[in-house]
């Protein structure tokens, strides 16, 4: 059995959200980054990739902190140069937090270096950090990034040299299907406590658990702002680990105005309540 919900949400009434946030350096932005943001585009997954190729500064800018708050996942991609940008560390220290305070996975992506060097920051990380102590001014945030370092570098990632021989075609394909994996095994978030809710979704779960192998189609409607959404999510979560197979998809008005906009959503329904491996 699946269970399948889809839901509108007006960006003018509630925060945009997404599947993945891309932290990465630029040196992958036009090859093994770029090829993985459109894996991850193409299978559905709303993913946020900072388009910013100007110079940056040393603080953050507010809505890429903002992005990462609105994420559900992180994927970290590693390579040579990561550490050469104080903003990536930056956003590092950020994720790492936002993964500590809420259900925030975290998935650290080794292109061309060792998880070991992330870890002990030596090699080419090593290279970057004597350059940023040299700035007294970075003190506190030099010892913020190498505890950050260290702290993503001991969880389950990914490696390049360690996945499908090297080859990086298949190696994105891995990384979608782990992490469409992931996703589908944590809740939705929805505010705590919600007042109400449990009587406003008591019938549509008795409906929706009531054994029948028949398709059914359940509609929410009513007025902008009344917590429509919020209550999908509250199904959602209610019931999704009781189903072989599910899928929620968001935003369904805004991203059928993207292009290819329809087609990413029927590709992300497809691929979840068939669980299709490839993209």
């Amino acid at each position: 059995m699946a269970l399948a919900l889809a839901t509108t949400i007006s960006p003018n009434t509630c925060p945009t959200s997404y599947h993945v946030f891309l932290s990465f350096r630029g040196d992958t932005r036009k090859t093994f980054t770029d090829h993985l943001y459109t894996a991850f585009v193409n299978s559905g997954f709303r993913t946020f990739r900072d388009d910013d190729e100007l110079p940056r500064g040393h603080d953050i800018k507010p809505e890429l902190r903002k992005a990462i708050e609105q994420s559900r996942s992180s994927v970290i991609v590693f390579s040579q140069d990561y550490a050469s940008s104080g903003w990536c560390l930056d956003e590092l220290v950020m994720i790492m937090e936002r993964k500590r305070t809420r259900d925030h996975i975290v998935l650290p992506v080794f292109y061309d270096v060792d998880p070991s060097q992330v870890r002990k920051q030596t090699g080419s990380l090593a290279k970057a950090f004597a350059r940023h102590e040299r700035n007294h001014s970075l003190k506190d945030k030099v010892k913020r990034w190498r505890a950050a370092l260290t702290e993503v570098a001991d969880l389950a990632g990914m490696v390049l040299q360690n996945e499908a021989d090297g080859h990086e075609s298949k190696f994105i394909k891995k990384i979608v299907r782990v992490m469409k994996d992931k996703l589908r095994r944590i809740p939705l978030s929805v505010e705590p406590h919600l007042i109400g809710v449990d009587s406003q979704t008591e019938g549509i779960n008795l409906w929706l658990q009531d054994g029948s192998a028949d398709v059914g189609i359940l509609l929410i409607h009513g007025m902008r702002g009344i917590g429509k959404s919020t209550i999908a999510k509250f199904v959602y979560n209610s019931n999704f680990q009781k189903f072989e197979r599910c899928s929620f998809l968001e935003n369904v008005r805004e991203v059928s105005e993207q292009s290819n906009g329809l087609l990413r959503l029927q590709k992300q329904l497809l691929s979840d309540i068939l669980g299709a491996n490839e993209l």
